[in-house]
Protein backbone atom coordinates (compact mmCIF):
# COMPACT_ATOMS: atom_id res chain seq x y z
CA UNK A 1 0.00 0.00 0.00
CA UNK A 2 1.49 3.46 -0.75
CA UNK A 3 2.56 6.06 2.28
CA UNK A 4 0.86 9.09 2.74
CA UNK A 5 4.13 10.55 3.72
CA UNK A 6 5.84 9.30 1.04
CA UNK A 7 7.14 11.73 -1.95
CA UNK A 8 6.27 9.22 -4.50
CA UNK A 9 2.64 8.55 -3.61
CA UNK A 10 1.91 12.08 -4.46
CA UNK A 11 4.12 12.38 -7.79
CA UNK A 12 1.47 11.52 -10.30
CA UNK A 13 -0.90 13.98 -8.64
CA UNK A 14 2.28 16.55 -8.47
CA UNK A 15 3.02 16.14 -11.85
CA UNK A 16 -0.61 16.97 -13.25
CA UNK A 17 -0.38 19.88 -10.78
CA UNK A 18 2.93 21.34 -12.00
CA UNK A 19 2.00 21.13 -16.11
CA UNK A 20 -1.42 22.81 -15.00
CA UNK A 21 0.32 25.61 -12.81
CA UNK A 22 3.55 26.02 -14.11
CA UNK A 23 3.30 29.95 -14.37
CA UNK A 24 1.84 29.83 -10.98
CA UNK A 25 4.54 27.35 -9.68
CA UNK A 26 7.50 29.43 -11.18
CA UNK A 27 6.43 32.94 -9.74
CA UNK A 28 8.02 33.74 -5.95
CA UNK A 29 5.05 32.77 -3.44
CA UNK A 30 3.56 31.13 -6.09
CA UNK A 31 1.67 27.74 -4.51
CA UNK A 32 -1.53 25.78 -5.10
CA UNK A 33 -3.14 23.79 -2.38
CA UNK A 34 -6.65 21.54 -2.24
CA UNK A 35 -7.73 18.60 0.64
CA UNK A 36 -8.08 15.04 -0.28
CA UNK A 37 -10.10 12.81 2.11
CA UNK A 38 -11.44 9.08 1.44
CA UNK A 39 -15.34 10.46 0.49
CA UNK A 40 -14.48 13.82 -1.37
CA UNK A 41 -11.34 15.85 -2.64
CA UNK A 42 -11.28 19.23 -4.03
CA UNK A 43 -7.81 19.49 -6.36
CA UNK A 44 -7.50 22.77 -8.34
CA UNK A 45 -6.81 20.31 -11.71
CA UNK A 46 -8.55 21.90 -14.93
CA UNK A 47 -11.43 18.71 -16.21
CA UNK A 48 -10.89 17.42 -19.79
CA UNK A 49 -14.04 17.88 -21.94
CA UNK A 50 -15.08 15.02 -24.15
CA UNK A 51 -15.56 14.36 -27.74
CA UNK A 52 -18.50 16.84 -29.00
CA UNK A 53 -21.31 14.57 -29.12
CA UNK A 54 -20.38 12.31 -26.47
CA UNK A 55 -20.87 12.69 -22.79
CA UNK A 56 -18.24 12.80 -20.27
CA UNK A 57 -16.49 9.55 -19.20
CA UNK A 58 -14.14 8.69 -15.78
CA UNK A 59 -11.53 7.29 -18.92
CA UNK A 60 -11.45 10.81 -19.92
CA UNK A 61 -9.38 12.22 -17.02
CA UNK A 62 -8.33 8.91 -15.70
CA UNK A 63 -5.14 10.02 -15.10
CA UNK A 64 -6.10 12.69 -12.58
CA UNK A 65 -8.58 10.02 -11.02
CA UNK A 66 -5.36 7.60 -10.66
CA UNK A 67 -3.71 10.31 -9.03
CA UNK A 68 -5.96 11.24 -6.10
CA UNK A 69 -6.51 7.13 -6.20
CA UNK A 70 -3.18 6.55 -4.88
CA UNK A 71 -3.54 9.03 -1.99
CA UNK A 72 -7.29 7.82 -0.96
CA UNK A 73 -5.14 4.40 -0.75
CA UNK A 74 -3.00 6.13 1.80
CA UNK A 75 -5.67 7.62 3.98
CA UNK A 76 -6.92 4.78 4.25
CA UNK A 77 -4.26 2.88 5.16
CA UNK A 78 -3.49 5.85 7.18
CA UNK A 79 -7.07 5.90 9.07
CA UNK A 80 -6.88 9.40 8.65
CA UNK A 81 -9.72 11.36 7.67
CA UNK A 82 -8.42 13.75 4.87
CA UNK A 83 -5.03 15.74 4.18
CA UNK A 84 -4.63 19.32 3.17
CA UNK A 85 -2.00 20.11 0.97
CA UNK A 86 -0.19 22.81 0.07
CA UNK A 87 2.35 22.69 -3.28
CA UNK A 88 5.34 25.12 -3.87
CA UNK A 89 7.90 25.60 -6.47
CA UNK A 90 11.76 24.34 -4.69
CA UNK A 91 15.07 25.76 -5.69
CA UNK A 92 15.66 22.54 -8.26
CA UNK A 93 14.74 22.87 -11.86
CA UNK A 94 11.40 20.91 -12.13
CA UNK A 95 10.94 20.67 -8.06
CA UNK A 96 8.29 20.69 -5.84
CA UNK A 97 8.14 21.22 -2.57
CA UNK A 98 5.02 19.56 -1.12
CA UNK A 99 3.41 20.47 2.73
CA UNK A 100 0.88 17.86 3.97
CA UNK A 101 -0.74 19.53 6.47
CA UNK A 102 -3.08 17.43 9.33
CA UNK A 103 -4.99 20.24 11.04
CA UNK A 104 -5.26 18.58 14.88
CA UNK A 105 -7.87 19.02 18.01
CA UNK A 106 -7.77 22.81 17.92
CA UNK A 107 -9.63 23.13 14.38
CA UNK A 108 -12.86 22.20 13.03
CA UNK A 109 -11.66 20.72 9.09
CA UNK A 110 -12.46 23.67 6.13
CA UNK A 111 -14.55 23.16 3.55
CA UNK A 112 -12.16 21.80 0.04
CA UNK A 113 -9.09 23.86 1.26
CA UNK A 114 -6.21 23.67 2.69
CA UNK A 115 -7.05 26.95 4.67
CA UNK A 116 -7.46 26.24 8.58
CA UNK A 117 -10.54 25.71 9.46
CA UNK A 118 -12.40 27.00 12.43
CA UNK A 119 -10.13 27.60 15.60
CA UNK A 120 -11.90 25.96 18.22
CA UNK A 121 -10.97 28.42 21.28
CA UNK A 122 -12.42 26.55 24.15
CA UNK A 123 -13.09 22.42 25.02
CA UNK A 124 -16.53 21.44 24.03
CA UNK A 125 -18.07 24.87 22.61
CA UNK A 126 -20.57 24.86 21.05
CA UNK A 127 -22.67 27.78 18.26
CA UNK A 128 -25.11 28.96 20.21
CA UNK A 129 -28.09 27.76 18.31
CA UNK A 130 -26.89 24.15 19.12
CA UNK A 131 -26.93 24.73 22.83
CA UNK A 132 -30.73 26.33 22.75
CA UNK A 133 -33.23 23.82 23.90
CA UNK A 134 -37.27 23.67 23.22
CA UNK A 135 -38.95 26.34 25.33
CA UNK A 136 -41.87 25.17 27.13
CA UNK A 137 -45.62 25.38 25.85
CA UNK A 138 -47.51 24.36 28.86
CA UNK A 139 -50.70 24.74 26.78
CA UNK A 140 -49.97 22.60 23.78
CA UNK A 141 -52.09 19.60 23.33
CA UNK A 142 -52.89 17.36 20.20
CA UNK A 143 -54.58 18.98 17.83
CA UNK A 144 -58.12 17.89 16.97
CA UNK A 145 -57.62 16.06 13.99
CA UNK A 146 -55.77 13.31 16.16
CA UNK A 147 -57.48 9.64 16.19
CA UNK A 148 -55.80 6.63 17.37
CA UNK A 149 -58.90 4.71 16.90
CA UNK A 150 -59.23 6.36 13.24
CA UNK A 151 -55.51 5.82 12.15
CA UNK A 152 -55.43 2.64 12.61
CA UNK A 153 -58.51 1.34 11.14
CA UNK A 154 -57.52 3.21 8.34
CA UNK A 155 -54.28 1.95 8.37
CA UNK A 156 -55.58 -1.98 8.03
CA UNK A 157 -57.90 -1.13 5.24
CA UNK A 158 -55.11 0.27 3.16
CA UNK A 159 -52.77 -2.17 3.84
CA UNK A 160 -54.51 -5.24 5.22
CA UNK A 161 -51.51 -7.92 4.32
CA UNK A 162 -48.81 -5.44 6.73
CA UNK A 163 -47.03 -6.61 9.74
CA UNK A 164 -47.19 -4.87 13.01
CA UNK A 165 -44.62 -4.34 15.29
CA UNK A 166 -45.00 -6.48 18.77
CA UNK A 167 -45.54 -4.81 21.99
CA UNK A 168 -42.07 -5.60 23.29
CA UNK A 169 -40.60 -4.36 20.07
CA UNK A 170 -42.36 -1.09 21.02
CA UNK A 171 -41.07 -1.20 24.43
CA UNK A 172 -37.86 -2.12 23.36
CA UNK A 173 -37.94 1.09 20.74
CA UNK A 174 -38.76 3.33 23.59
CA UNK A 175 -36.42 1.85 26.25
CA UNK A 176 -33.65 2.95 23.31
CA UNK A 177 -34.91 6.02 23.07
CA UNK A 178 -35.69 7.16 26.53
CA UNK A 179 -38.64 8.53 25.65
CA UNK A 180 -42.49 6.95 24.98
CA UNK A 181 -43.80 7.01 22.05
CA UNK A 182 -46.59 9.12 21.26
CA UNK A 183 -49.78 7.13 20.91
CA UNK A 184 -50.71 7.83 16.95
CA UNK A 185 -46.94 6.33 16.40
CA UNK A 186 -47.53 3.49 18.33
CA UNK A 187 -50.46 3.05 16.30
CA UNK A 188 -49.22 3.09 13.34
CA UNK A 189 -46.68 0.55 14.07
CA UNK A 190 -48.60 -1.79 15.90
CA UNK A 191 -50.31 -1.76 12.32
CA UNK A 192 -46.86 -1.85 10.38
CA UNK A 193 -43.50 -2.23 11.77
CA UNK A 194 -42.01 -0.66 8.82
CA UNK A 195 -39.19 -3.21 7.64
CA UNK A 196 -38.62 -3.76 3.98
CA UNK A 197 -38.39 -7.59 3.88
CA UNK A 198 -42.27 -7.79 4.81
CA UNK A 199 -43.47 -5.64 1.65
CA UNK A 200 -43.98 -7.04 -1.96
CA UNK A 201 -44.65 -3.84 -2.73
CA UNK A 202 -42.46 -1.33 -0.98
CA UNK A 203 -44.69 2.14 -3.01
CA UNK A 204 -47.37 0.68 -1.54
CA UNK A 205 -46.25 1.78 1.82
CA UNK A 206 -44.83 4.92 1.22
CA UNK A 207 -48.26 5.88 -1.01
CA UNK A 208 -50.11 4.99 2.35
CA UNK A 209 -48.24 6.64 4.98
CA UNK A 210 -47.01 9.30 3.05
CA UNK A 211 -43.30 8.85 3.78
CA UNK A 212 -40.56 6.39 3.90
CA UNK A 213 -41.18 4.37 7.01
CA UNK A 214 -38.51 3.39 9.54
CA UNK A 215 -38.39 0.35 10.92
CA UNK A 216 -38.83 0.47 15.01
CA UNK A 217 -34.62 0.07 15.27
CA UNK A 218 -34.71 2.97 12.77
CA UNK A 219 -36.67 5.82 14.90
CA UNK A 220 -34.68 8.10 16.26
CA UNK A 221 -34.61 11.58 18.41
CA UNK A 222 -33.43 14.58 16.45
CA UNK A 223 -32.34 16.19 19.34
CA UNK A 224 -29.33 19.44 18.37
CA UNK A 225 -26.37 16.70 18.56
CA UNK A 226 -27.68 14.38 15.70
CA UNK A 227 -27.60 17.46 13.44
CA UNK A 228 -23.94 18.21 12.77
CA UNK A 229 -23.57 21.93 12.60
CA UNK A 230 -20.26 23.38 11.83
CA UNK A 231 -19.43 26.42 13.80
CA UNK A 232 -18.71 28.45 10.45
CA UNK A 233 -22.62 27.93 10.11
CA UNK A 234 -23.94 27.67 13.32
CA UNK A 235 -22.50 30.81 14.36
CA UNK A 236 -24.04 32.77 11.58
CA UNK A 237 -27.90 31.54 12.38
CA UNK A 238 -30.02 32.37 15.18
CA UNK A 239 -32.65 30.44 16.83
CA UNK A 240 -36.18 32.08 16.50
CA UNK A 241 -39.67 31.22 17.62
CA UNK A 242 -42.86 33.79 17.09
CA UNK A 243 -46.02 33.52 18.66
CA UNK A 244 -47.00 32.35 15.00
CA UNK A 245 -45.16 29.63 14.50
CA UNK A 246 -45.84 25.62 15.13
CA UNK A 247 -42.53 24.91 15.00
CA UNK A 248 -39.85 26.05 17.20
CA UNK A 249 -37.19 27.53 15.07
CA UNK A 250 -34.59 24.46 16.77
CA UNK A 251 -31.53 22.96 15.26
CA UNK A 252 -32.91 20.00 17.03
CA UNK A 253 -35.34 18.89 19.81
CA UNK A 254 -35.54 16.15 22.30
CA UNK A 255 -39.21 15.88 21.59
CA UNK A 256 -38.38 15.53 17.59
CA UNK A 257 -38.84 11.84 17.05
CA UNK A 258 -38.15 10.68 13.20
CA UNK A 259 -40.20 8.15 11.89
CA UNK A 260 -38.75 8.71 7.96
CA UNK A 261 -37.98 10.16 5.09
CA UNK A 262 -39.29 11.89 2.45
CA UNK A 263 -37.39 9.78 -0.04
CA UNK A 264 -34.85 12.81 -0.96
CA UNK A 265 -33.05 12.81 2.57
CA UNK A 266 -35.32 15.05 4.17
CA UNK A 267 -36.64 13.58 7.50
CA UNK A 268 -40.19 13.18 8.69
CA UNK A 269 -40.90 13.79 12.75
CA UNK A 270 -43.46 13.62 15.67
CA UNK A 271 -42.92 17.20 16.88
CA UNK A 272 -43.73 16.75 21.33
CA UNK A 273 -42.43 20.17 21.70
CA UNK A 274 -44.24 22.25 19.29
CA UNK A 275 -44.14 26.29 18.75
CA UNK A 276 -46.67 28.18 20.71
CA UNK A 277 -48.82 27.54 17.54
CA UNK A 278 -48.46 23.97 17.42
CA UNK A 279 -50.03 21.05 18.53
CA UNK A 280 -48.22 18.23 20.10
CA UNK A 281 -48.08 15.28 17.92
CA UNK A 282 -47.59 17.38 15.05
CA UNK A 283 -45.84 15.46 11.79
CA UNK A 284 -42.84 18.36 10.77
CA UNK A 285 -40.33 17.77 8.27
CA UNK A 286 -36.48 18.49 8.79
CA UNK A 287 -34.58 19.35 5.65
CA UNK A 288 -31.23 18.01 5.13
CA UNK A 289 -29.81 20.95 3.65
CA UNK A 290 -30.65 23.27 6.25
CA UNK A 291 -28.59 23.91 9.47
CA UNK A 292 -31.34 24.92 11.99
CA UNK A 293 -35.56 24.90 11.95
CA UNK A 294 -38.03 22.29 10.66
CA UNK A 295 -41.31 22.77 8.76
CA UNK A 296 -44.47 21.77 9.34
CA UNK A 297 -46.00 18.48 7.70
CA UNK A 298 -49.58 17.89 9.12
CA UNK A 299 -51.22 18.48 12.44
CA UNK A 300 -51.53 15.31 13.33
CA UNK A 301 -50.17 11.77 12.15
CA UNK A 302 -53.75 11.17 11.33
CA UNK A 303 -53.83 14.50 9.41
CA UNK A 304 -51.43 12.83 7.54
CA UNK A 305 -52.19 9.79 7.04
CA UNK A 306 -55.93 9.68 6.56
CA UNK A 307 -56.72 13.18 5.40
CA UNK A 308 -53.61 13.29 3.21
CA UNK A 309 -52.15 17.05 4.86
CA UNK A 310 -48.63 17.52 3.74
CA UNK A 311 -48.64 20.89 3.36
CA UNK A 312 -48.32 22.04 6.71
CA UNK A 313 -50.69 25.79 6.78
CA UNK A 314 -50.10 29.01 5.91
CA UNK A 315 -48.18 31.43 8.47
CA UNK A 316 -48.81 35.18 8.34
CA UNK A 317 -45.04 36.57 10.02
CA UNK A 318 -44.91 39.41 12.23
CA UNK A 319 -43.06 42.09 11.28
CA UNK A 320 -39.65 42.27 13.66
CA UNK A 321 -36.09 43.07 13.44
CA UNK A 322 -33.91 40.28 12.36
CA UNK A 323 -31.88 38.93 15.21
CA UNK A 324 -29.24 38.39 12.00
CA UNK A 325 -28.14 41.10 10.21
CA UNK A 326 -26.54 41.84 6.48
CA UNK A 327 -25.03 44.75 5.75
CA UNK A 328 -23.74 45.40 2.58
CA UNK A 329 -23.80 47.34 -0.87
CA UNK A 330 -27.45 45.34 -1.07
CA UNK A 331 -28.83 44.35 1.93
CA UNK A 332 -29.04 47.35 5.05
CA UNK A 333 -27.66 50.15 4.45
CA UNK A 334 -25.21 50.32 7.67
CA UNK A 335 -24.51 49.21 11.14
CA UNK A 336 -27.02 51.87 12.83
CA UNK A 337 -29.87 50.28 10.86
CA UNK A 338 -28.97 46.44 12.22
CA UNK A 339 -28.05 47.48 15.66
CA UNK A 340 -30.87 46.72 18.08
CA UNK A 341 -31.03 44.90 21.18
CA UNK A 342 -31.55 41.61 19.91
CA UNK A 343 -29.57 41.30 17.51
CA UNK A 344 -27.38 38.39 17.62
CA UNK A 345 -25.38 38.07 14.22
CA UNK A 346 -23.81 41.17 12.28
CA UNK A 347 -22.53 39.92 8.92
CA UNK A 348 -20.38 43.04 7.00
CA UNK A 349 -20.25 42.62 3.34
CA UNK A 350 -19.13 44.15 0.65
CA UNK A 351 -19.04 47.85 1.10
CA UNK A 352 -18.74 50.50 -1.40
CA UNK A 353 -18.60 53.45 0.81
CA UNK A 354 -16.27 54.73 3.56
CA UNK A 355 -15.74 52.08 5.64
CA UNK A 356 -17.62 51.42 8.93
CA UNK A 357 -17.23 52.16 12.67
CA UNK A 358 -18.78 49.72 14.92
CA UNK A 359 -19.62 52.10 17.46
CA UNK A 360 -23.93 51.54 17.04
CA UNK A 361 -23.19 47.95 17.99
CA UNK A 362 -21.30 48.65 21.36
CA UNK A 363 -23.05 47.22 24.37
CA UNK A 364 -25.63 45.28 22.52
CA UNK A 365 -26.40 42.68 24.94
CA UNK A 366 -26.92 39.44 22.53
CA UNK A 367 -24.40 40.12 20.07
CA UNK A 368 -22.39 37.32 19.68
CA UNK A 369 -20.99 36.97 15.90
CA UNK A 370 -19.28 39.35 13.82
CA UNK A 371 -18.24 38.26 10.43
CA UNK A 372 -16.24 41.43 8.32
CA UNK A 373 -15.19 41.55 4.74
CA UNK A 374 -11.83 42.87 3.67
CA UNK A 375 -11.84 46.66 4.38
CA UNK A 376 -15.36 46.94 5.64
CA UNK A 377 -13.91 47.86 9.41
CA UNK A 378 -12.92 51.85 9.90
CA UNK A 379 -10.86 50.63 12.95
CA UNK A 380 -10.68 47.09 13.53
CA UNK A 381 -10.10 47.50 17.06
CA UNK A 382 -13.33 48.49 17.88
CA UNK A 383 -14.50 45.03 18.11
CA UNK A 384 -12.56 45.14 21.59
CA UNK A 385 -15.84 46.70 22.57
CA UNK A 386 -18.15 43.79 21.43
CA UNK A 387 -18.32 42.82 24.71
CA UNK A 388 -20.41 39.43 24.07
CA UNK A 389 -18.63 37.70 21.30
CA UNK A 390 -18.18 34.25 20.84
CA UNK A 391 -17.29 34.13 17.56
CA UNK A 392 -15.40 35.70 15.08
CA UNK A 393 -14.43 36.09 11.17
CA UNK A 394 -11.99 38.29 9.88
CA UNK A 395 -9.44 38.54 7.13
CA UNK A 396 -5.91 38.13 7.51
CA UNK A 397 -4.69 41.99 7.53
CA UNK A 398 -7.85 42.47 10.29
CA UNK A 399 -6.59 40.26 12.22
CA UNK A 400 -3.40 41.35 12.59
CA UNK A 401 -4.29 44.44 13.52
CA UNK A 402 -5.97 42.94 16.67
CA UNK A 403 -3.25 41.04 17.47
CA UNK A 404 -0.70 43.50 17.30
CA UNK A 405 -2.99 45.73 19.75
CA UNK A 406 -3.87 43.38 22.22
CA UNK A 407 -7.33 43.61 21.03
CA UNK A 408 -9.03 40.00 20.62
CA UNK A 409 -12.14 39.58 22.65
CA UNK A 410 -11.23 37.35 25.31
CA UNK A 411 -14.61 35.42 25.64
CA UNK A 412 -14.45 34.12 22.03
CA UNK A 413 -15.07 30.51 22.07
CA UNK A 414 -14.30 30.00 18.11
CA UNK A 415 -12.89 32.06 15.12
CA UNK A 416 -12.13 32.18 10.94
CA UNK A 417 -10.02 33.75 9.32
CA UNK A 418 -11.37 34.69 6.16
CA UNK A 419 -8.92 34.34 2.87
CA UNK A 420 -10.56 35.82 -0.15
CA UNK A 421 -7.59 36.61 -2.94
CA UNK A 422 -6.46 33.10 -4.32
CA UNK A 423 -2.72 34.10 -3.62
CA UNK A 424 -3.16 34.15 0.28
CA UNK A 425 -0.70 31.31 1.00
CA UNK A 426 -2.74 28.18 3.63
CA UNK A 427 1.00 28.39 5.63
CA UNK A 428 0.99 31.96 6.10
CA UNK A 429 -2.67 31.65 7.32
CA UNK A 430 -1.42 28.72 9.76
CA UNK A 431 1.16 31.00 11.37
CA UNK A 432 -1.72 33.69 11.94
CA UNK A 433 -3.98 30.73 13.07
CA UNK A 434 -1.44 29.74 15.72
CA UNK A 435 -0.75 33.13 16.94
CA UNK A 436 -4.89 33.38 18.05
CA UNK A 437 -4.50 29.95 19.37
CA UNK A 438 -1.73 30.30 21.60
CA UNK A 439 -3.82 33.37 22.80
CA UNK A 440 -6.70 31.42 24.33
CA UNK A 441 -4.14 28.37 25.16
CA UNK A 442 -4.74 26.10 22.73
CA UNK A 443 -2.60 23.79 20.71
CA UNK A 444 -1.42 25.18 17.63
CA UNK A 445 -1.45 23.26 14.31
CA UNK A 446 1.67 21.60 14.11
CA UNK A 447 1.53 18.66 12.53
CA UNK A 448 3.49 20.01 9.24
CA UNK A 449 5.28 17.41 6.86
CA UNK A 450 7.67 18.61 4.28
CA UNK A 451 8.56 16.75 1.52
CA UNK A 452 10.64 17.76 -1.60
CA UNK A 453 11.60 15.99 -4.97
CA UNK A 454 10.60 16.70 -9.41
CA UNK A 455 7.42 16.62 -10.51
CA UNK A 456 8.37 14.88 -13.34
Amino acid sequence: MPSLHDFATWQPLLRLLHAAHAETLSTPGGHVSGRISPGAWSVPLPFRRPRPGRASQVSDNQERFDAVGRIVEALQEDGSDGVSFVVEASSAPGGVRLHLIGQGSSVEPGLATAHPGTLLLADGALPEPVRRLPDPVPDAVPAPSADVELLRRTLRERLPDAVGASEEEIAAAEARLGVPLPAELKALYRVVRGRYEDWDDYGQSYDTIGCELFPLGGVYVADAASRHVLWQFGAMEAVETGPEDAVQGLVGSPGWIVFGDNGGGDRIAVDLTPGPDGHVGQVIIIGHEENIGAELVADSLTDMVVHRHFDGRPVRRAERPPLVAHVNHAALPGIEAAAHPGLEVLSIGVWEKEPLSLAPAFGLPRLRTLCAYPGTLADPREISRLTHLEYLKLPPAEWRVLLDAGAVPTGLLAADIETHRPRDSPLRTIVLANEILALHGRSPIADITVLEGTAS
